[in-house]
Order: C-alpha cells, then sequence, then structure tokens
C-alpha cells in the first residue's frame, strides 16, 4: 500500500475523504468505473463508525413495523448480495425471538413480519419453534410463560475486515489509499478543486487536484475544512456493546429480545469465538473521538441479560471488553433514537459531493449513489454494471481467513510464515501468521491498529491482550522497524487506551 503523501500522484479523477465503510465502498465503485481514485482518512481506516458497529448484516426486521419498506427490502438484498460475494468474511446468523405468554410482538404477528422478511429475501427462513425444542437449543433462556421461539435468519461480519478488503483490494487494482492523512478542501472560487493533505504522524503536507472530491467522512462529515454549507444536520446516535467469554454467556446461536425498560430489541450472539451483547442507542453529547460505554448503558445492558438470562447472574467484570461506536443519523427530530431513520444523505456543490448516514448493510447503494450524484458533474464517474462486491475467493484453504483477507493474502501467510499461520493467538480465531502479514502489508502505524482492526484481539483477550504482547513484541518490531523504545511506548499507550475505553465497567 501507499505509504506516504510524496508517493502520491499530482491528480486523480476522484478523492475520497472518509476511510470507512462508505468510503470504502465508494472506492471499490470508481475503481470498477475505471477512474484513478485516491482515498484518505484521518485516523487508521475503519476506526471511526464502521469498527463499532453491531456487526450485524441484517435487513432491520424493526423497520417493517415503522413502515420503512424500502429500507427493510433494499437491506434484505443487500445482506443476501454479501453472503454471496463474500463467503468466509459475511455469514449466516441464525436468530431465535423467543415469545412469551401476553408479551408482544406475539407470535402471530411475528409469523407475519417474518413472512414478508423471507418473501424479500426470496427464500423461506423462518419457522416457528416449540417450547421444548427452544430449551433444548438454548437451555439458559427465561422459562416462566415461555411458549417457544420464532426462528430466523440475518448475517453476522467482522466489520473492520469488510472495510479493509475493499480497501486493500482497491489498492491492488491501482488505487491509492493513505490513513493518518487530514484533509482540506482547495478551492478555486466556489469550485473544489482538490485537496490539500497533512500526515498527522510527521507533518508532511501535498496538494492534489482531483477533479471531483466526495465528503464520506460519516459522523465528521459536518467539519470538513473549507467545505461549502449544505451539510445535513446530523444527530449522532451510541451504540455499546459488552464482549463475553463463550463459556460465561454460554449461546449457540443468536438470541433478540426485547427489554423489559423500554421494550427496545437487544440481542446477543456468537462472534469471533466470543458472545456479543448489545446494544444501546441514545443521543451523544460528547466528543466524537473515542467514544465510551457509560455506567447508564452498562447497567442497562447488564438488566437486559439478566432479563432474558435470569440463571446467568454476569455482571460486567465478567466481560472480556466493552465498546461503543457514535452512528452518523440525519437529523429528523428529536423523538426516539431508535426510530430515526437510517436512510443516507447527500448534498453536491461544484466539485464535491457529501454523503453521510445510512447502515453497514447498505453501503454499495450508498457508494454508487454517490458516485452518481458525482457523475452529474463528472459523467466518467458513473458507476459501472453492477458486479461483485469482491472477487469471489478461489477455493481451497479457511474460509474464514479467504473471506477477511483475500486469497492472496491467504497464500502469501502460508508461504511467507508456514509455521505462524495456524498457531492461535491466546485461544481466539486469530493467528500469529495473520498478525505478521498485517504488520508486513496493511499499513499499521500504531499498536491499536494491529489489535483493534486488522484483528480483533484488543477485544477478545483479557485485559486487552496484556498476557500476550511478549510475544508480539518482536512481530512488531521485526516488521515495523520500531526499537525497544517505540516498543515500549506504544504497549503502554494501548494498554492505557484499553484500559480507558473497552475495559468493562
Amino acid at each position: 500500500m501507499t505509504q506516504n503523501i510524496d508517493a502520491l500522484a499530482s491528480s486523480y479523477d476522484l478523492a475520497i475523504v472518509g476511510g470507512g465503510i462508505t468510503g470504502a465502498g465508494i472506492f471499490g465503485e470508481a475503481l470498477r468505473a475505471g477512474a484513478k481514485v485516491l482515498l484518505v482518512e484521518q485516523g487508521d481506516f475503519a476506526s471511526g463508525t464502521s469498527a463499532w458497529s453491531s456487526k450485524l448484516v441484517h435487513g432491520g426486521l424493526r423497520y417493517l413495523k415503522e413502515g420503512q419498506w424500502r429500507l427493510t427490502l433494499e437491506s434484505v438484498r443487500e445482506r443476501e448480495r454479501l453472503l454471496q460475494d463474500a463467503p468466509g468474511l459475511v455469514e449466516i446468523q441464525p436468530f431465535l425471538m423467543p415469545i412469551y405468554k401476553g408479551a408482544k410482538p406475539g407470535r402471530h404477528v411475528m409469523r407475519i413480519g417474518l413472512a414478508l422478511y423471507d418473501l424479500m429475501a426470496g427464500r423461506l427462513a423462518s419457522r416457528w419453534v416449540p417450547r421444548e425444542e427452544l430449551l433444548q437449543l438454548e437451555p439458559g433462556l427465561r422459562q416462566e410463560n415461555l411458549l417457544g421461539a420464532m426462528a430466523y435468519e440475518d448475517a453476522r461480519t467482522d466489520d473492520t475486515r469488510l472495510v479493509l478488503r475493499q480497501i486493500l483490494e482497491g489498492v491492488a487494482a491501482g488505487g491509492s489509499a493513505l490513513n493518518y492523512t487530514r484533509a482540506e478542501l482547495r478551492l478555486d472560487g466556489r469550485r473544489v478543486r482538490g485537496l490539500r493533505l497533512r500526515d498527522v504522524e510527521n507533518g508532511a503536507e501535498r496538494d492534489i487536484d482531483a477533479a471531483m472530491v466526495i465528503n464520506a467522512a460519516g459522523c465528521w462529515a459536518g467539519g470538513l475544512p473549507g467545505a461549502p454549507e449544505g451539510a445535513p444536520a446530523l444527530r449522532p446516535l451510541r451504540g455499546s456493546h459488552f464482549v463475553f467469554p463463550a463459556s460465561t454467556l454460554p449461546i449457540h446461536r443468536a438470541v433478540s429480545w426485547m427489554h423489559p425498560r423500554d421494550r427496545r430489541p437487544i440481542f446477543a450472539y456468537p462472534w469471533e469465538g466470543a458472545v456479543l451483547l448489545g446494544t444501546t442507542d441514545l443521543d451523544h453529547e460528547g466528543p466524537l473521538d473515542q467514544p465510551g460505554m457509560s455506567e447508564a448503558e452498562s447497567a442497562y445492558l447488564l438488566d437486559g441479560l439478566a432479563a432474558q438470562f435470569p440463571r446467568l447472574g454476569l455482571k460486567a467484570s465478567d466481560a472480556i471488553s466493552a465498546y461503543a461506536g457514535v452512528r452518523p443519523i440525519v437529523a429528523s427530530g428529536d423523538g426516539d433514537p431508535s426510530a430515526a431513520s437510517r436512510e443516507s444523505a447527500l448534498w453536491s456543490s461544484p466539485g464535491l459531493v457529501g454523503v453521510t448516514g445510512g447502515k453497514l448493510t447498505t453501503f454499495r447503494v450508498t457508494a454508487r449513489q454517490a458516485l452518481a450524484e458525482a457523475a452529474r458533474q463528472l459523467p466518467r464517474l458513473a458507476p459501472a454494471q453492477e458486479a461483485p462486491v469482491f472477487s469471489v475467493p478461489a477455493g481451497g484453504g479457511s474460509q474464514r481467513l479467504q473471506g477477511r483477507l483475500g486469497a492472496a493474502a491467504v497464500a502469501g501467510i502460508a508461504r511467507a510464515f508456514p509455521r505462524e499461520a495456524m498457531q492461535a493467538i491466546g485461544g481466539t480465531p486469530f493467528t500469529w501468521g495473520e498478525l505478521r502479514w498485517a504488520a508486513r502489508h496493511e499499513r499499521v502505524r500504531h499498536l491499536s491498529d494491529l489489535m483493534l482492526r486488522r484483528t480483533r484481539l484488543g477485544l477478545l483477550l483479557p485485559r486487552g491482550g496484556a498476557d500476550q504482547l511478549e510475544s508480539m513484541g518482536p512481530v512488531c518490531r521485526e516488521e515495523l522497524g520500531w526499537d525497544a523504545a517505540r516498543w515500549a511506548g506504544e504497549r503502554d499507550g494501548w494498554l492505557a487506551h484499553w484500559q480507558r475505553q473497552h475495559a468493562p465497567r
């Protein structure tokens, strides 16, 4: 990957500001259209909202309840497309929704809703699960007044690898991408002519020309320096999650239920060898960078967990980690946050298109809409005929690795690090070969990049992987050229960051 701003070309057809799921999607679609494209991200790739989602690729059952039929249909169809295009990265996730006597929604309402869900997907996936069968499947459920459950399907993913694979494949296809690079718009009168770039680590600066710029900075879209007015007002909403050991929260399928306090849907499901519990949905009033789970959110999630799994008696200290993210929701009033639309929004001015909002699941649709808007000013950016989001990996090897890294990377790991290729780190699904490959090839600048985004070890290992850091030191020093002082600073900085942002409370 391009390592610094000095290696960039002087001009591009399109420059994209924002390295989250939306920017990555635009990057891939623009390259397929034959454009010369640059993507820049002020932090690490996927370090904003796209790192802290619920990791679900879903149609959104609750959107049906709110009458958002088009969004639900679009989401279901994109879920099916990603299941086909990204095996091993986007995978089917079976769900159970327990139904209790006298509680809403009841069995018949859920059957109707899920029948519509299945119809939109073009396949039958839902069914009624009687009480006896349900308790064999998930014996830890609350049993009082339990009638059974509705079974249905959605999908799960590793959200950061979904972003990274698009960026990595885009670079392999001839695109340019930089992380830790701030951008400021360059204007010629009222028209945007390109970007002034600044490396946030070493201060190096560079001006580049761009026929068009797309502002895909998510929650930060309204703060792009030099941008003309026109960005919609956003309502940042925070969602928080716990990650529990599978041995502590032993479920085999996803379970979704209504929180007894406010009847919002919450869920727990197996993810990366652990179990993820989420989510909250409330207005975020603090800084957008590095949001954390509040004590009130912690209590809310644990109360909801106790209501559905009363015999477990779990506390925050039983969790491995916690995380929170801020969703860039387009403001449409100050009512119930969960009822706020997840639709994307577009705006434009000469030489510039802005896009924000939207859902992880529908990133490809949002990307194509943004390019179509840009093509109104620069026709050669018109989206190409629809094609798979990724080049489908060749057969052989681990489908999980192929999905997350791509076939070329998996083959490279096997050749370069045969002894480390299949050695798991601390009982997680991640291997020492993956870690070393990422350090060598995936534009890592800090230990947090490795622990939170190239892998998810920082969420899956106790105490942020403190017990594994001694073994990670030689890998980082060898692959990243860090001396002893740099490694010590990265290690201490990472542990402080984990304690501040991800330690369960």
